[in-house]
């Protein structure tokens, strides 16, 4: 009887590469897809490589709850040197109000898979897959997409 064949451990990419599959809401080590099960809810594992997604640590994604965060208080800050910019000097206060809180409710909804996905990425950049990520056995389910 022949041997189990040992699957090849997979290339660890680039980080301009990780960055790109992050931000298409792909797998960052393989580019396997579908990784989020609804807008609000990544799968626990990858369907492609098997990559545990939260990295088996206990408070994982309050790194994406930061990345979030930063992209809603970027975007709140641009919004609001604009909107200055462009009616200075009679700045309507009560639309700017308006609009900042509408801003600050929409802006972390819209890009929450996208935080979850970059901060995963930014994990992976600074601290390479290791076997313990790997060992979650694959979602079923899930119809395997090849990589970007």
């Amino acid at each position: 009887m022949a041997a189990p064949l040992e699957a090849e451990p997979l290339p660890h990419p680039a980080p301009g590469l990780i960055f790109r599959r992050a931000l298409r809401l792909r797998c960052p080590l393989c580019g396997g897809h579908p990784i989020l099960l609804s807008w609000f809810t990544v799968a626990p594992s990858c369907p492609g490589c098997g990559l545990h997604l939260d990295r088996d640590e206990p408070g994982y994604w309050i790194g994406s709850y930061t990345v979030n965060l930063f992209l809603t208080e970027g975007f709140l800050a641009v919004a609001f040197l604009a909107g200055l910019l462009l009616t200075w000097p009679v700045v309507p206060w009560t639309w700017f109000t308006a609009i900042g809180i509408a801003l600050a409710v929409l802006v972390p909804i819209l890009v929450f898979p996208h935080t979850k996905v970059l901060y995963l990425a930014v994990d992976l950049a600074f601290r390479p897959v290791e076997d313990s990520d790997l060992t979650t056995p694959r979602e079923s389910g899930f119809a395997r997409r090849g990589p970007s």
